[in-house]
């Protein structure tokens, strides 16, 4: 599709993949850029994508460490984006690859491309804060807030005159989340008529500044953000919009694109908890501080139903939470081993799936539909426009979490599987879940149906095992024949008739690495196991003096282990181990890792990917177990079901695939530039004794092998 606004444009875009060709050549417009190397992964990645751009096409691209990704996208997508007068949408899963992408990259490109462009980072309305409703608030602050609570409310409006972008990002301390609540950008009730810099609250007051900053991303070029505000913008009922995803004349770039799924799954599903209904109706009115938004509207009937509602969202999900207490001493008496009964008795649940609707009386929607009934007589009635909008927008929050319940309760939303969650610290904070079992025809639909180019690309997309299952195309691949393709990771994502490339890395991993294999570790399940998992952690340990990733499957494997190996790391190696979850932050963990270039440090789910730590200090990755999904979250288990329901095999056909991609990541944390030189190892000897081990050895860079 060629634009036919402008003929130099034009003919500028049936060149793109040549020019682009050219300016990551060996002598090309980047060869000047500092740290530039000549990488042909990268270039043939970049014409790829200014190819799939012209032809407005679907684009996978596997592009192993190294190949320099962001630069492969962003310079294609920034041409393209200006001449054709359309909008690039960079969505990544990590805020450090965001903040690479806007404060090192972007800035970078703009000094040496042939072109002028904006960029921006996107993020979500309510870190924003909107003048008009702080002056709202200031002015009804006794009857909203606390004592304390109009501290903060200072706290804010001072900030407030000397903030650089009025965002949470730029205080020192985060505010009371109640208090931001009520002046933060909300929709409904922020608008650009009514906050904008053209508005007539503007003219008297400062702008807001998620307004002004919202003029900013509708003039950018390239946006950048992440892939939770992009699946929380778009919505499964949403129109199609007309050559676009996000907005008109947008296409897409999906960084970090092994996440997607999962991500998606999460924000285009529901969820609804007792702390989310309790949340909204304390900002209409709290019972225990005798504040909120009805305070001044003097109507003793409205407060009385609040206050029924609250007692009523407590026995509601009370009920929830027995029920699931009953199922859930119903499946631990059934299939699981003696072991697992007893962990499971003893740790109680976190997820529970719900498999028949009306698990429990309805006992609230009805409540909350009285409340929306008299909450919209209110407006109709009150001639307060400021209270008017902020109860519209509160009607609205209530329809949504009403909404959500008669779905779950009904069980009315199609392929999805429906589960409880209990979460906080006192476990008392129960969710009601549901989300789509796949993702696929969604994706189809909304991203690749948008008549608009969508480019995929990550490190680990490709596996041994071939196709995805689906009701047509189950193929079981059991036997490790050829090289690993993107066919699974297209076929989870509906991108199928996407154009599919990889790219290998310019690493030398045959002279950087050598990956160690444990061939006498015990079973699992074995009582030694543990014991012989702290011996092979010790002598790797040693081998590289610290310096070592140990990552996980089991938080309370981790944690033992740890425990029994502290006299080693203080005593006798004399290294500091830092464990995740014991206190230290995770950012700052990792921090004091990098720094201390012989430290050790464990950790389980997040740093097994998006941790990028080239040099010294990391030598030394070591996997405890092969990173199987445990079937016990209903989302697992239902996917599983789904696959045997139509021919496949849940084992080869989604847990090894999913296994090997989580292994290619943890196994990526060793090698981040042409400098850095270590080794893996891996302490679960089924790669080699297991008939489908092949399929992850043969998934790994191409390294040097030691089988101990």
């Amino acid at each position: 599709m060629i634009s036919t606004f402008d003929t130099q444009a034009a003919g500028a875009e049936l060149e793109l993949p040549v020019e682009i060709e050219r300016i990551f050549s060996k002598d090309g417009l980047l060869s000047g850029a500092r740290n530039f190397e000549y990488r042909p992964q990268q270039q043939e990645m970049a014409v790829a994508i200014a190819g799939a751009l012209q032809s407005v096409d679907a684009l996978m691209v596997e592009a192993g460490t190294g190949v320099g990704k962001s630069l492969a996208y962003l310079i294609p997508s920034i041409l393209y984006a200006v001449r054709n007068r359309k909008r690039a949408v960079v969505s990544t899963n990590t805020i450090n690859l965001q903040e690479q992408l806007v404060y090192k990259d972007l800035p970078m490109l703009k000094e040496i491309l042939p072109v002028d462009f904006k960029y921006t980072m996107l993020k979500g309305r309510q870190n924003y804060l909107c003048t008009r409703r702080l002056a709202r608030a200031m002015e009804q602050a006794d009857a909203l807030f606390t004592s304390s609570e109009i501290e903060e409310l200072k706290r804010i409006y001072e900030w407030s005159k000397t903030t650089n972008d009025g965002s949470l990002s730029d205080f020192e301390v985060e505010p009371n989340p109640k208090v931001w609540q009520m002046v933060c950008s909300e929709r409904g009730i922020c608008s650009p008529k009514q906050c904008g810099p053209q508005s007539d609250f503007a003219k008297e007051h400062a702008p807001c500044f998620f307004q002004l900053a919202r003029s900013r991303f509708m003039s950018a070029d390239v946006l950048v953000l992440n892939h939770t505000l992009f699946f929380l913008n778009i919505d499964e009922e949403d129109e199609v919009k007309p050559g676009g995803i996000l907005f008109k004349n947008d296409f897409v770039i999906f960084d970090e694109a092994h996440t997607l799924e999962n991500v998606a799954s999460r924000h285009i599903g529901l969820s609804v908890s007792v702390g989310q209904i309790k949340y909204n109706l304390q900002r209409l009115w709290n019972p225990k501080t005798q504040k909120g938004l009805v305070t001044q509207l003097f109507e003793p009937k409205l407060v009385e139903l609040i206050t029924n509602l609250f007692e009523a969202a407590e026995l509601f999900f009370s009920q929830v939470e027995a029920e699931c207490d009953r199922i859930h001493r119903e499946n631990t008496q059934g299939r699981q081993g003696a072991f697992t009964k007893a962990y499971a008795r003893k740790n109680g649940w976190n997820e529970v799936r719900i498999r028949r609707p009306d698990f429990v009386p309805d006992t609230l929607t009805g409540l909350i539909r009285k409340l929306r009934e008299e909450i919209a007589k209110l407006i109709k009635s009150s001639d307060k426009k400021d209270i008017n909008e902020e109860l519209s927008e509160m009607n609205r929050r209530l329809t949504e979490l009403c909404e959500g319940i008669t779905t779950f309760l009904e069980q009315s939303a199609e392929a999805h599987v429906f589960w409880v969650e209990r979460a906080g610290k006192d476990r008392k904070n129960i969710t009601l879940c549901a989300a789509p079992i796949r993702i696929d025809e969604f994706f189809r639909r909304r991203i690749f149906g948008a008549g608009t180019s969508v480019i995929l690309t990550s490190a680990t997309l490709a596996t041994k095992t071939g196709k995805s299952a689906s009701p047509s195309s189950y193929t079981p691949q059991r036997k490790g024949v050829g090289a690993p393709t993107l066919d699974y990771a297209a076929g989870r994502l509906g991108a199928e008739a996407a154009v599919k490339l990889q790219v290998g890395s310019p690493f030398d991993y045959a002279g950087q690495m050598t990956l160690y294999v444990a061939s006498k570790m015990p079973d699992p399940r074995h009582g030694d196991y543990e014991k012989a998992l702290a011996y092979w952690i010790k002598h790797f340990v040693r081998m590289t003096h610290g310096k070592a990733f140990v990552l996980f499957t089991s938080y309370r494997t981790m944690l033992k282990v740890a425990e029994d190996l502290t006299p080693f790391f203080n005593d006798e190696l004399g290294v500091e181990c830092y464990v995740q979850g014991t206190g230290l932050p995770r950012s700052m963990m990792l921090e004091n890792f990098r720094c201390d270039t012989d430290s050790v440090l464990f950790g389980t789910e997040s740093f097994w990917q998006g941790v990028d730590v080239p040099g010294a200090s990391l030598s030394n990755v070591i996997i405890t177990r092969l990173p199987f999904a445990v079937p016990d979250h209903p989302l697992i288990e239902a996917r599983m079901e789904y696959i045997e329901e139509h021919g496949g095999n849940a084992f080869f056909d989604f847990s090894v695939p999913e296994a090997i991609l989580k292994l290619r990541q943890g196994v990526g944390r060793l090698i981040r530039s042409n400098n850095d030189k270590g080794i893996v190892v891996i302490l679960d000897n089924r790669v080699i004794t297991k008939r489908y081990g092949r399929l992850f050895m043969d998934s790994l860079p191409g390294s040097r092998v030691e089988i101990l």
